[in-house]
Protein backbone atom coordinates (compact mmCIF):
# COMPACT_ATOMS: atom_id res chain seq x y z
CA UNK A 1 0.00 0.00 0.00
CA UNK A 2 2.82 2.30 0.96
CA UNK A 3 4.61 1.59 -2.29
CA UNK A 4 1.42 2.34 -4.25
CA UNK A 5 1.06 5.71 -2.50
CA UNK A 6 4.67 6.58 -3.36
CA UNK A 7 4.04 5.76 -7.04
CA UNK A 8 0.88 7.89 -7.08
CA UNK A 9 2.68 10.82 -5.45
CA UNK A 10 5.56 10.47 -7.88
CA UNK A 11 3.15 10.49 -10.85
CA UNK A 12 1.36 13.54 -9.44
CA UNK A 13 4.67 15.35 -9.01
CA UNK A 14 5.63 14.54 -12.59
CA UNK A 15 2.23 15.80 -13.83
CA UNK A 16 2.60 19.00 -11.78
CA UNK A 17 6.14 19.51 -13.11
CA UNK A 18 5.00 19.02 -16.71
CA UNK A 19 2.01 21.34 -16.19
CA UNK A 20 4.30 23.92 -14.57
CA UNK A 21 6.68 23.71 -17.51
CA UNK A 22 3.91 24.31 -20.05
CA UNK A 23 2.42 27.13 -17.96
CA UNK A 24 5.85 28.76 -17.75
CA UNK A 25 6.29 28.34 -21.51
CA UNK A 26 2.84 29.87 -22.10
CA UNK A 27 3.65 32.85 -19.85
CA UNK A 28 6.99 33.29 -21.59
CA UNK A 29 5.35 33.25 -25.02
CA UNK A 30 2.65 35.69 -23.87
CA UNK A 31 5.30 38.04 -22.49
CA UNK A 32 7.11 37.99 -25.83
CA UNK A 33 4.09 39.71 -27.35
CA UNK A 34 3.82 43.45 -26.93
CA UNK A 35 1.72 46.26 -28.28
CA UNK A 36 2.97 49.72 -29.24
CA UNK A 37 0.88 52.43 -27.63
CA UNK A 38 -0.64 54.89 -30.09
CA UNK A 39 -1.01 58.58 -29.30
CA UNK A 40 -3.92 60.42 -30.90
CA UNK A 41 -3.90 63.71 -28.99
CA UNK A 42 -1.16 65.60 -27.16
CA UNK A 43 -2.03 67.00 -23.72
CA UNK A 44 1.40 68.38 -22.78
CA UNK A 45 4.24 70.20 -24.51
CA UNK A 46 7.76 71.34 -23.65
CA UNK A 47 8.12 75.04 -22.87
CA UNK A 48 11.35 76.98 -23.38
CA UNK A 49 11.97 80.38 -21.81
CA UNK A 50 15.34 82.08 -21.20
CA UNK A 51 17.17 78.85 -22.12
CA UNK A 52 15.33 76.96 -19.40
CA UNK A 53 12.63 74.34 -19.85
CA UNK A 54 9.19 73.65 -18.39
CA UNK A 55 5.79 72.31 -19.50
CA UNK A 56 2.53 73.76 -20.86
CA UNK A 57 -0.77 72.02 -21.50
CA UNK A 58 -2.87 72.02 -24.67
CA UNK A 59 -4.66 75.19 -23.56
CA UNK A 60 -1.42 77.10 -23.16
CA UNK A 61 -1.43 76.99 -19.36
CA UNK A 62 1.99 76.79 -17.75
CA UNK A 63 2.10 73.50 -15.85
CA UNK A 64 5.78 73.44 -14.87
CA UNK A 65 7.81 76.64 -14.66
CA UNK A 66 10.68 76.90 -17.14
CA UNK A 67 13.49 76.46 -14.63
CA UNK A 68 15.15 73.18 -15.63
CA UNK A 69 18.21 72.47 -17.78
CA UNK A 70 16.03 70.18 -19.88
CA UNK A 71 12.63 68.51 -19.81
CA UNK A 72 11.51 65.36 -21.64
CA UNK A 73 7.91 64.22 -22.10
CA UNK A 74 8.01 60.55 -23.15
CA UNK A 75 4.23 60.27 -23.48
CA UNK A 76 2.39 63.54 -24.23
CA UNK A 77 -0.87 62.08 -22.90
CA UNK A 78 0.62 61.43 -19.44
CA UNK A 79 1.69 63.98 -16.86
CA UNK A 80 5.06 62.32 -16.43
CA UNK A 81 7.71 65.00 -16.95
CA UNK A 82 11.39 64.11 -16.67
CA UNK A 83 13.26 67.19 -15.49
CA UNK A 84 17.06 67.49 -15.71
CA UNK A 85 18.99 69.45 -13.12
CA UNK A 86 22.61 69.24 -11.88
CA UNK A 87 23.37 66.01 -13.82
CA UNK A 88 20.37 64.25 -12.27
CA UNK A 89 16.70 63.81 -13.07
CA UNK A 90 13.46 63.92 -11.19
CA UNK A 91 9.96 63.08 -12.40
CA UNK A 92 7.17 65.59 -11.79
CA UNK A 93 3.42 65.40 -12.43
CA UNK A 94 1.10 68.24 -13.48
CA UNK A 95 0.57 69.24 -9.85
CA UNK A 96 4.28 69.89 -9.53
CA UNK A 97 4.71 66.87 -7.24
CA UNK A 98 7.79 64.70 -7.51
CA UNK A 99 6.79 61.12 -8.31
CA UNK A 100 8.51 57.74 -8.63
CA UNK A 101 10.95 58.78 -5.90
CA UNK A 102 11.76 55.14 -5.12
CA UNK A 103 13.82 55.06 -8.33
CA UNK A 104 17.02 56.92 -9.18
CA UNK A 105 17.86 58.90 -12.33
CA UNK A 106 14.80 57.99 -14.39
CA UNK A 107 15.28 58.74 -18.09
CA UNK A 108 13.28 58.25 -21.28
CA UNK A 109 14.45 55.76 -23.90
CA UNK A 110 15.06 57.56 -27.18
CA UNK A 111 13.94 55.71 -30.32
CA UNK A 112 16.40 55.15 -33.17
CA UNK A 113 15.45 55.19 -36.88
CA UNK A 114 11.73 55.13 -36.11
CA UNK A 115 9.33 56.98 -38.43
CA UNK A 116 7.40 58.89 -35.78
CA UNK A 117 7.01 62.40 -34.45
CA UNK A 118 7.44 60.93 -30.97
CA UNK A 119 11.05 60.51 -29.97
CA UNK A 120 10.76 58.10 -27.04
CA UNK A 121 9.34 54.80 -25.93
CA UNK A 122 5.86 55.89 -24.83
CA UNK A 123 5.19 53.29 -22.15
CA UNK A 124 8.62 52.52 -20.67
CA UNK A 125 11.29 54.42 -18.72
CA UNK A 126 14.81 53.54 -17.59
CA UNK A 127 16.03 53.89 -13.99
CA UNK A 128 19.32 53.18 -12.21
CA UNK A 129 20.31 51.64 -8.90
CA UNK A 130 23.82 50.96 -7.63
CA UNK A 131 25.29 51.52 -11.07
CA UNK A 132 22.87 49.13 -12.79
CA UNK A 133 19.74 49.77 -14.85
CA UNK A 134 16.19 48.49 -15.00
CA UNK A 135 12.90 49.59 -16.54
CA UNK A 136 9.55 50.77 -15.17
CA UNK A 137 6.33 51.49 -17.02
CA UNK A 138 5.03 55.02 -17.57
CA UNK A 139 2.86 54.68 -14.43
CA UNK A 140 5.84 53.88 -12.21
CA UNK A 141 5.37 50.11 -11.94
CA UNK A 142 8.62 48.15 -11.89
CA UNK A 143 9.07 45.87 -14.91
CA UNK A 144 12.61 44.61 -14.24
CA UNK A 145 15.09 44.90 -11.42
CA UNK A 146 18.19 46.99 -11.98
CA UNK A 147 20.30 44.12 -13.32
CA UNK A 148 21.66 45.52 -16.58
CA UNK A 149 24.95 47.31 -17.31
CA UNK A 150 23.24 49.28 -20.11
CA UNK A 151 19.74 49.71 -21.58
CA UNK A 152 19.07 51.37 -24.91
CA UNK A 153 16.54 51.14 -27.73
CA UNK A 154 17.08 48.80 -30.66
CA UNK A 155 17.30 50.52 -34.04
CA UNK A 156 14.07 50.39 -36.09
CA UNK A 157 12.27 48.17 -33.53
CA UNK A 158 10.01 50.19 -31.27
CA UNK A 159 9.04 48.16 -28.22
CA UNK A 160 12.38 46.32 -28.02
CA UNK A 161 15.40 47.24 -25.93
CA UNK A 162 19.08 46.42 -26.28
CA UNK A 163 20.45 45.40 -22.88
CA UNK A 164 23.95 44.63 -21.64
CA UNK A 165 24.47 42.19 -18.79
CA UNK A 166 27.79 40.90 -17.51
CA UNK A 167 29.46 42.47 -20.52
CA UNK A 168 27.22 40.78 -23.09
CA UNK A 169 24.29 42.11 -25.14
CA UNK A 170 20.78 40.74 -25.43
CA UNK A 171 17.30 42.03 -26.26
CA UNK A 172 14.25 42.43 -24.03
CA UNK A 173 10.87 43.93 -24.84
CA UNK A 174 8.98 46.67 -23.01
CA UNK A 175 7.27 44.00 -20.87
CA UNK A 176 10.68 42.81 -19.66
CA UNK A 177 10.60 39.50 -21.53
CA UNK A 178 13.92 38.25 -22.89
CA UNK A 179 13.82 38.04 -26.68
CA UNK A 180 17.53 37.37 -27.22
CA UNK A 181 19.67 36.04 -24.40
CA UNK A 182 22.52 38.38 -23.35
CA UNK A 183 25.42 36.37 -24.77
CA UNK A 184 26.65 38.46 -27.70
CA UNK A 185 29.14 41.28 -28.22
CA UNK A 186 26.89 43.10 -30.69
CA UNK A 187 23.25 42.89 -31.82
CA UNK A 188 21.34 44.75 -34.49
CA UNK A 189 17.96 44.31 -36.16
CA UNK A 190 18.17 42.90 -39.69
CA UNK A 191 15.98 45.79 -41.05
CA UNK A 192 13.37 43.53 -42.68
CA UNK A 193 10.23 45.62 -43.31
CA UNK A 194 6.62 44.90 -44.20
CA UNK A 195 3.98 47.46 -45.10
CA UNK A 196 1.48 46.13 -42.56
CA UNK A 197 3.70 45.31 -39.59
CA UNK A 198 6.66 47.64 -40.18
CA UNK A 199 9.89 46.26 -38.70
CA UNK A 200 8.16 44.05 -36.14
CA UNK A 201 9.05 40.82 -38.00
CA UNK A 202 12.73 41.61 -38.45
CA UNK A 203 15.15 39.25 -36.72
CA UNK A 204 18.57 39.85 -35.20
CA UNK A 205 22.11 39.82 -36.56
CA UNK A 206 24.35 38.88 -33.65
CA UNK A 207 28.10 38.79 -33.31
CA UNK A 208 30.88 37.68 -31.01
CA UNK A 209 34.49 38.80 -30.82
CA UNK A 210 37.22 36.29 -31.64
CA UNK A 211 40.98 36.58 -32.06
CA UNK A 212 40.33 37.03 -35.79
CA UNK A 213 37.72 39.77 -35.24
CA UNK A 214 33.94 39.79 -35.21
CA UNK A 215 32.02 36.67 -36.18
CA UNK A 216 28.34 36.90 -37.10
CA UNK A 217 25.25 34.71 -36.80
CA UNK A 218 21.49 35.08 -36.83
CA UNK A 219 18.74 34.84 -34.21
CA UNK A 220 15.11 34.55 -35.36
CA UNK A 221 11.98 36.13 -33.88
CA UNK A 222 11.56 33.26 -31.43
CA UNK A 223 14.99 34.01 -29.97
CA UNK A 224 16.54 30.88 -31.49
CA UNK A 225 20.04 31.08 -32.95
CA UNK A 226 19.34 29.50 -36.35
CA UNK A 227 22.68 30.50 -37.90
CA UNK A 228 25.81 29.77 -35.91
CA UNK A 229 28.07 32.72 -35.04
CA UNK A 230 30.95 31.73 -37.32
CA UNK A 231 30.75 34.07 -40.32
CA UNK A 232 32.97 37.11 -40.94
CA UNK A 233 30.16 38.90 -42.84
CA UNK A 234 26.41 38.37 -42.79
CA UNK A 235 23.27 40.20 -43.91
CA UNK A 236 19.66 39.35 -44.64
CA UNK A 237 18.15 39.83 -48.11
CA UNK A 238 15.39 42.14 -46.89
CA UNK A 239 13.90 42.61 -50.39
CA UNK A 240 12.46 39.06 -50.28
CA UNK A 241 9.07 39.42 -48.58
CA UNK A 242 8.68 35.96 -47.14
CA UNK A 243 8.42 34.13 -43.82
CA UNK A 244 11.62 32.38 -44.91
CA UNK A 245 14.86 34.13 -43.99
CA UNK A 246 17.45 34.41 -46.76
CA UNK A 247 20.92 35.31 -45.50
CA UNK A 248 24.09 35.96 -47.47
CA UNK A 249 27.14 35.14 -45.34
CA UNK A 250 30.89 34.94 -45.76
CA UNK A 251 33.21 32.35 -44.24
CA UNK A 252 36.95 32.86 -44.71
CA UNK A 253 36.18 35.48 -47.33
CA UNK A 254 33.94 33.19 -49.42
CA UNK A 255 30.21 33.93 -49.73
CA UNK A 256 27.24 31.60 -49.65
CA UNK A 257 23.46 31.72 -49.16
CA UNK A 258 21.39 30.27 -46.32
CA UNK A 259 17.63 29.84 -46.29
CA UNK A 260 16.70 29.81 -42.61
CA UNK A 261 19.28 27.30 -41.28
CA UNK A 262 19.79 25.40 -44.56
CA UNK A 263 22.71 26.01 -46.95
CA UNK A 264 21.35 26.87 -50.42
CA UNK A 265 24.55 28.18 -52.03
CA UNK A 266 27.84 26.90 -50.69
CA UNK A 267 30.51 29.31 -49.46
CA UNK A 268 32.76 29.30 -52.51
CA UNK A 269 32.19 32.71 -54.15
CA UNK A 270 34.02 36.03 -53.94
CA UNK A 271 30.69 37.86 -53.93
CA UNK A 272 26.94 37.28 -54.11
CA UNK A 273 24.55 40.05 -55.13
CA UNK A 274 20.78 39.64 -54.97
CA UNK A 275 18.80 40.90 -57.99
CA UNK A 276 15.34 41.98 -56.85
CA UNK A 277 14.02 42.49 -60.39
CA UNK A 278 14.22 38.77 -61.28
CA UNK A 279 14.87 37.09 -57.92
CA UNK A 280 18.32 35.74 -58.83
CA UNK A 281 21.86 35.94 -57.43
CA UNK A 282 24.81 37.27 -59.42
CA UNK A 283 27.95 35.46 -58.24
CA UNK A 284 31.69 35.89 -58.79
CA UNK A 285 33.82 32.76 -58.78
CA UNK A 286 37.49 33.21 -59.43
CA UNK A 287 37.47 35.91 -62.11
CA UNK A 288 34.26 34.85 -63.81
CA UNK A 289 30.63 35.81 -63.21
CA UNK A 290 27.55 33.61 -63.36
CA UNK A 291 23.97 33.67 -62.10
CA UNK A 292 22.35 31.37 -59.55
CA UNK A 293 18.63 30.98 -58.85
CA UNK A 294 17.31 31.69 -55.37
CA UNK A 295 16.93 27.90 -54.99
CA UNK A 296 20.68 27.47 -55.53
CA UNK A 297 20.74 26.27 -59.15
CA UNK A 298 23.33 27.71 -61.55
CA UNK A 299 21.28 29.15 -64.42
CA UNK A 300 24.02 31.14 -66.19
CA UNK A 301 27.44 29.43 -66.21
CA UNK A 302 30.57 31.09 -64.80
CA UNK A 303 32.02 32.15 -68.15
CA UNK A 304 31.58 35.92 -68.20
CA UNK A 305 33.63 39.00 -67.34
CA UNK A 306 30.54 41.09 -66.55
CA UNK A 307 26.87 40.53 -65.88
CA UNK A 308 24.15 43.20 -65.83
CA UNK A 309 20.55 42.59 -64.89
CA UNK A 310 17.65 44.88 -65.79
CA UNK A 311 14.12 43.66 -65.22
CA UNK A 312 13.73 39.99 -66.16
CA UNK A 313 16.77 39.80 -68.41
CA UNK A 314 20.38 38.91 -67.75
CA UNK A 315 23.05 40.46 -69.97
CA UNK A 316 26.30 38.44 -69.85
CA UNK A 317 29.41 39.89 -71.46
CA UNK A 318 32.21 37.60 -72.61
CA UNK A 319 35.91 38.47 -72.79
CA UNK A 320 35.62 39.28 -76.50
CA UNK A 321 32.94 41.91 -75.74
CA UNK A 322 30.11 39.80 -77.13
CA UNK A 323 26.93 39.85 -75.05
CA UNK A 324 24.55 36.98 -74.48
CA UNK A 325 21.05 37.57 -73.12
CA UNK A 326 19.24 35.16 -70.80
CA UNK A 327 15.79 35.24 -69.24
CA UNK A 328 15.17 34.84 -65.52
CA UNK A 329 15.25 31.03 -65.89
CA UNK A 330 18.64 31.07 -67.60
CA UNK A 331 17.32 30.37 -71.10
CA UNK A 332 19.30 32.18 -73.81
CA UNK A 333 17.20 34.67 -75.81
CA UNK A 334 17.57 36.92 -78.85
CA UNK A 335 17.03 40.07 -76.81
CA UNK A 336 19.45 42.83 -77.84
CA UNK A 337 22.10 43.92 -75.34
CA UNK A 338 20.94 47.49 -76.00
CA UNK A 339 17.46 46.76 -74.68
CA UNK A 340 16.46 46.54 -71.04
CA UNK A 341 12.98 45.51 -69.91
CA UNK A 342 11.41 46.75 -66.69
CA UNK A 343 8.49 44.94 -65.05
CA UNK A 344 5.79 47.09 -63.44
CA UNK A 345 3.04 46.39 -60.91
CA UNK A 346 0.49 45.78 -63.68
CA UNK A 347 1.54 42.57 -65.43
CA UNK A 348 -0.17 43.69 -68.66
CA UNK A 349 2.66 46.15 -69.21
CA UNK A 350 6.42 46.25 -69.47
CA UNK A 351 8.68 49.24 -70.06
CA UNK A 352 11.43 48.81 -72.64
CA UNK A 353 14.58 50.93 -72.49
CA UNK A 354 16.62 51.07 -75.72
CA UNK A 355 20.07 52.62 -75.97
CA UNK A 356 21.54 53.20 -79.44
CA UNK A 357 24.63 55.36 -80.10
CA UNK A 358 24.39 56.79 -76.60
CA UNK A 359 20.74 57.83 -77.00
CA UNK A 360 18.19 56.25 -74.66
CA UNK A 361 14.47 55.98 -75.39
CA UNK A 362 11.58 54.41 -73.47
CA UNK A 363 8.60 52.47 -74.81
CA UNK A 364 5.50 50.85 -73.29
CA UNK A 365 4.67 47.27 -74.27
CA UNK A 366 1.21 45.90 -73.58
CA UNK A 367 0.86 42.12 -73.77
CA UNK A 368 4.07 41.94 -75.79
CA UNK A 369 3.19 44.69 -78.29
CA UNK A 370 4.80 48.15 -78.47
CA UNK A 371 2.00 50.68 -77.96
CA UNK A 372 4.13 53.87 -78.07
CA UNK A 373 4.63 55.77 -81.29
CA UNK A 374 6.17 58.96 -79.92
CA UNK A 375 9.68 59.34 -78.54
CA UNK A 376 10.19 59.52 -74.77
CA UNK A 377 13.36 59.89 -72.74
CA UNK A 378 11.72 58.49 -69.60
CA UNK A 379 8.57 56.52 -68.68
CA UNK A 380 7.33 55.47 -65.25
CA UNK A 381 4.23 53.38 -64.54
CA UNK A 382 1.71 55.08 -62.22
CA UNK A 383 -1.43 52.97 -61.74
CA UNK A 384 -4.35 51.62 -63.77
CA UNK A 385 -3.48 52.54 -67.41
CA UNK A 386 -1.48 55.69 -66.67
CA UNK A 387 2.21 56.48 -67.11
CA UNK A 388 4.41 59.47 -66.31
CA UNK A 389 6.46 60.26 -69.43
CA UNK A 390 9.20 62.73 -70.39
CA UNK A 391 9.28 64.09 -73.93
CA UNK A 392 12.34 65.11 -75.95
CA UNK A 393 12.04 68.67 -74.62
CA UNK A 394 12.69 67.41 -71.11
CA UNK A 395 9.14 68.08 -69.87
CA UNK A 396 6.97 65.63 -67.95
CA UNK A 397 3.35 64.74 -68.55
CA UNK A 398 0.99 61.77 -68.16
CA UNK A 399 -0.21 59.45 -70.93
CA UNK A 400 -2.52 56.46 -70.94
CA UNK A 401 -2.20 53.09 -72.64
CA UNK A 402 -3.61 54.58 -75.86
CA UNK A 403 -0.82 57.18 -75.70
CA UNK A 404 -3.32 59.96 -75.21
CA UNK A 405 -1.99 62.90 -73.21
CA UNK A 406 -3.90 63.10 -69.92
CA UNK A 407 -1.68 65.74 -68.31
CA UNK A 408 0.13 68.11 -70.66
CA UNK A 409 3.92 67.98 -70.97
CA UNK A 410 4.54 71.21 -69.05
CA UNK A 411 6.17 70.03 -65.82
CA UNK A 412 9.56 69.48 -64.27
CA UNK A 413 8.20 67.15 -61.60
CA UNK A 414 5.17 64.85 -61.36
CA UNK A 415 4.66 62.47 -58.47
CA UNK A 416 1.92 60.58 -56.68
CA UNK A 417 0.91 62.03 -53.32
CA UNK A 418 1.54 59.47 -50.58
CA UNK A 419 -1.46 57.37 -49.50
CA UNK A 420 -3.64 58.78 -52.33
CA UNK A 421 -3.98 58.43 -56.10
CA UNK A 422 -3.74 62.18 -56.56
CA UNK A 423 -0.74 63.70 -58.34
CA UNK A 424 1.22 66.86 -57.74
CA UNK A 425 2.78 68.47 -60.81
CA UNK A 426 5.30 71.30 -60.50
CA UNK A 427 6.56 73.68 -63.18
CA UNK A 428 9.84 75.50 -62.57
CA UNK A 429 8.91 78.05 -65.23
CA UNK A 430 5.65 79.20 -63.62
CA UNK A 431 6.52 77.99 -60.08
CA UNK A 432 2.99 76.61 -60.04
CA UNK A 433 2.00 73.43 -58.20
CA UNK A 434 -1.06 71.71 -59.63
CA UNK A 435 -3.02 68.85 -58.05
CA UNK A 436 -4.67 66.24 -60.29
CA UNK A 437 -7.24 63.60 -59.44
CA UNK A 438 -6.99 59.86 -60.00
CA UNK A 439 -8.68 60.42 -63.38
CA UNK A 440 -6.12 63.12 -64.32
CA UNK A 441 -8.50 66.05 -63.86
CA UNK A 442 -7.05 69.23 -62.36
CA UNK A 443 -8.37 69.84 -58.85
CA UNK A 444 -6.42 72.87 -57.71
CA UNK A 445 -3.30 74.97 -58.23
CA UNK A 446 -1.19 77.37 -56.22
CA UNK A 447 2.06 79.23 -56.83
CA UNK A 448 5.14 78.52 -54.65
CA UNK A 449 3.05 76.00 -52.76
CA UNK A 450 3.80 73.74 -49.82
CA UNK A 451 1.70 70.57 -49.55
CA UNK A 452 0.75 69.12 -46.17
CA UNK A 453 -0.73 65.63 -46.28
CA UNK A 454 -3.12 65.14 -43.36
CA UNK A 455 -5.15 62.03 -42.64
CA UNK A 456 -8.44 63.55 -43.80
CA UNK A 457 -7.39 66.23 -46.30
CA UNK A 458 -4.56 67.85 -48.25
CA UNK A 459 -3.54 71.36 -47.32
CA UNK A 460 -1.85 73.50 -50.00
CA UNK A 461 -0.53 76.87 -48.94
CA UNK A 462 1.93 79.68 -49.58
CA UNK A 463 2.56 82.99 -47.86
CA UNK A 464 -0.73 84.44 -49.08
CA UNK A 465 -3.28 81.68 -49.60
CA UNK A 466 -4.40 78.30 -48.27
CA UNK A 467 -6.49 75.67 -50.06
CA UNK A 468 -7.90 72.30 -48.97
CA UNK A 469 -8.59 69.10 -50.92
CA UNK A 470 -10.65 66.25 -49.51
CA UNK A 471 -9.71 62.60 -49.88
CA UNK A 472 -12.67 62.45 -52.28
CA UNK A 473 -10.44 64.57 -54.57
CA UNK A 474 -12.46 67.79 -54.38
CA UNK A 475 -11.37 71.27 -53.39
CA UNK A 476 -13.31 72.03 -50.22
CA UNK A 477 -13.84 75.04 -48.02
CA UNK A 478 -12.33 75.55 -44.59
CA UNK A 479 -15.84 75.28 -43.09
CA UNK A 480 -16.07 71.75 -44.50
CA UNK A 481 -12.65 70.77 -43.17
CA UNK A 482 -12.86 72.33 -39.69
CA UNK A 483 -16.47 71.50 -38.87
CA UNK A 484 -16.06 72.00 -35.12
CA UNK A 485 -14.59 75.50 -35.38
CA UNK A 486 -16.64 78.61 -34.57
CA UNK A 487 -14.68 81.00 -36.80
CA UNK A 488 -12.98 80.59 -40.16
CA UNK A 489 -10.24 82.42 -42.07
CA UNK A 490 -11.38 84.46 -45.05
CA UNK A 491 -9.62 86.76 -47.51
CA UNK A 492 -11.27 89.89 -48.83
CA UNK A 493 -9.69 92.74 -50.81
CA UNK A 494 -6.20 91.23 -50.24
CA UNK A 495 -6.67 91.27 -46.47
CA UNK A 496 -7.57 88.48 -44.08
CA UNK A 497 -10.10 88.25 -41.29
CA UNK A 498 -12.46 85.73 -39.72
CA UNK A 499 -16.10 84.88 -40.32
CA UNK A 500 -18.70 82.52 -38.91
CA UNK A 501 -19.75 79.45 -40.92
CA UNK A 502 -22.68 81.54 -42.20
CA UNK A 503 -20.23 84.09 -43.59
CA UNK A 504 -20.95 86.77 -40.99
CA UNK A 505 -17.85 88.81 -40.17
CA UNK A 506 -16.28 88.23 -36.75
CA UNK A 507 -12.86 89.88 -37.16
CA UNK A 508 -12.17 92.71 -39.60
CA UNK A 509 -10.27 92.00 -42.84
CA UNK A 510 -7.09 93.78 -41.77
CA UNK A 511 -4.40 91.11 -41.56
CA UNK A 512 -1.77 90.17 -44.15
CA UNK A 513 -2.22 86.44 -43.39
CA UNK A 514 -3.98 84.28 -40.81
CA UNK A 515 -4.15 80.60 -40.00
CA UNK A 516 -7.20 78.53 -39.19
CA UNK A 517 -8.03 77.85 -35.56
CA UNK A 518 -6.02 74.72 -34.79
CA UNK A 519 -7.12 71.69 -32.79
CA UNK A 520 -5.87 73.33 -29.60
CA UNK A 521 -8.15 76.33 -30.14
CA UNK A 522 -5.71 79.00 -31.40
CA UNK A 523 -5.01 80.76 -34.68
CA UNK A 524 -2.25 83.02 -35.96
CA UNK A 525 -2.73 86.58 -37.23
CA UNK A 526 -0.03 88.34 -39.26
CA UNK A 527 0.37 92.07 -39.63
CA UNK A 528 3.39 94.12 -40.73
CA UNK A 529 5.52 90.93 -40.99
CA UNK A 530 4.76 89.95 -37.39
CA UNK A 531 2.52 87.22 -35.96
CA UNK A 532 0.06 87.30 -33.10
CA UNK A 533 -2.48 84.87 -31.64
CA UNK A 534 -6.25 84.69 -31.19
CA UNK A 535 -8.37 82.08 -29.43
CA UNK A 536 -11.25 79.99 -30.81
CA UNK A 537 -13.73 82.85 -30.25
CA UNK A 538 -11.57 85.45 -31.94
CA UNK A 539 -10.26 87.08 -28.76
CA UNK A 540 -6.71 88.42 -29.15
CA UNK A 541 -4.21 86.55 -26.95
CA UNK A 542 -1.08 88.20 -28.34
CA UNK A 543 -0.96 91.22 -30.61
CA UNK A 544 1.23 90.72 -33.74
CA UNK A 545 4.71 90.89 -32.19
CA UNK A 546 6.50 87.66 -33.20
CA UNK A 547 8.74 87.82 -36.28
CA UNK A 548 8.64 84.26 -37.64
CA UNK A 549 9.78 82.73 -40.93
CA UNK A 550 7.06 80.06 -40.94
CA UNK A 551 4.17 80.61 -43.41
CA UNK A 552 1.85 78.57 -41.19
CA UNK A 553 3.08 78.78 -37.58
CA UNK A 554 1.40 76.74 -34.85
CA UNK A 555 0.35 78.43 -31.61
CA UNK A 556 -0.79 77.21 -28.22
CA UNK A 557 -1.86 80.12 -26.07
CA UNK A 558 0.81 82.81 -26.21
CA UNK A 559 3.47 80.35 -27.36
CA UNK A 560 4.60 79.38 -30.87
CA UNK A 561 6.04 76.07 -31.98
CA UNK A 562 9.73 75.52 -32.73
CA UNK A 563 11.05 72.26 -34.21
CA UNK A 564 14.47 71.00 -33.12
CA UNK A 565 16.84 69.72 -35.79
CA UNK A 566 16.23 66.20 -34.45
CA UNK A 567 12.46 66.42 -34.89
CA UNK A 568 11.46 67.25 -31.31
CA UNK A 569 9.36 70.32 -30.66
CA UNK A 570 9.05 72.95 -27.97
CA UNK A 571 6.96 76.09 -27.52
CA UNK A 572 8.27 79.53 -26.69
CA UNK A 573 7.48 83.22 -26.98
Amino acid sequence: MKKKNIIIITILLIIIAIAGYFIAQKIQQDNRKYEIETISEYKYFILKENDKYGVIDAKGNKIIEAKYENVKIPNPQKDVFICYENNATKVINEKGEEIYTEYENIEPLRLKNILSDLMYEKSTLKYSQNGKYGIIDINGKKITNAIYDEIDTLQTKEGELLVKKDGKYGVINIKGATLVKPQYDKIEADKFYEEESGYKKSGYIVSKTTEEGYRYGYVNLEGKEIIEVIYNDLYRIIEINSDDIYVICAENGKYGLLKNDKQIISNEYQSLIYNESNNTITALKGKKYGVISIEGKVIVPFEYKQIDITGDYIYARTTDENVKTFDANGQETNMSENTAIINVDNTDYKIYIDTVDGKTTYSIYQNGENITKNEYTYIQYLYDNYFIACNTNGKLGVINNEEKTKIEFNYNSIQKIENTKMLQAVSNDTKMTEIYSEKMEKISELKDATIENNKEYLKIYNGEETKYISLEEKEVTNTEVFKNNKIFAKKQDDKWGFVEASGAKIIDFKYDKVTEVNKYGFAGIKQNEKWGVIDADGKIIVEPTYKLNDNEPTFIGEYYQVIYGNGEIYYTK
